[in-house]
């Protein structure tokens, strides 16, 4: 079965960000380095690619150009075992530029879109139509998902 990964475009940023998401998440590693070779134009002797791993998922960077930027028509999703997680990965996505923004999403300071959720979301918000609906209710006024909340709006 192919293996498949994203790759994310930066204009000039892959190296950093590679940097930056592989100090965020354990067991992860900057794996390959690769350069724009001799007579590729102005950008010869650059970074072109970068490949890591967060905690064994593989990712690629690329110094693409300026010309595309990300949005929230894609995110990454980082189920989380419990709030401590939440709040680790929401500090540090949001930190030096990073934005906070609702339900769980947030923009770390390249532009990416993430979600930090936890990882029994499903267990959470799931169940009878009235159960999921105070869930969803109580979700819609986080920024950060708090589960000691979610799960009391699951009980009320």
């Amino acid at each position: 079965m192919p293996r498949t990964y994203p790759c994310l475009w930066f204009d000039t940023e892959a190296h950093d960000a590679a940097e930056f998401y592989t100090s965020v998440f354990p067991h992860s590693a900057i794996t390959t380095v690769a350069h724009y070779p001799d007579g590729s134009g102005p950008r010869a002797g650059q970074v072109l690619t970068v490949a890591f791993e967060l905690d064994g998922t593989p990712y690629v960077a690329l110094n693409g150009g300026p010309e595309f930027h990300f949005d929230e028509a894609i995110s990454l999703t980082i189920d989380c075992k419990d709030q401590a997680e939440i709040d680790h990965y929401w500090s540090a996505l949001t930190a030096d530029g990073g934005e906070e923004g609702p339900c769980g999403w947030l923009k770390d300071k390249f532009g990416l879109s993430w979600q930090v959720v936890p990882e029994n979301w499903d267990q959470i918000a799931s169940g009878d139509p009235e159960r999921a609906s105070k869930v969803f209710a109580a979700m819609m006024q986080m920024k950060k998902l708090d589960i000691a909340v979610l799960e009391a709006a699951g009980r009320s």
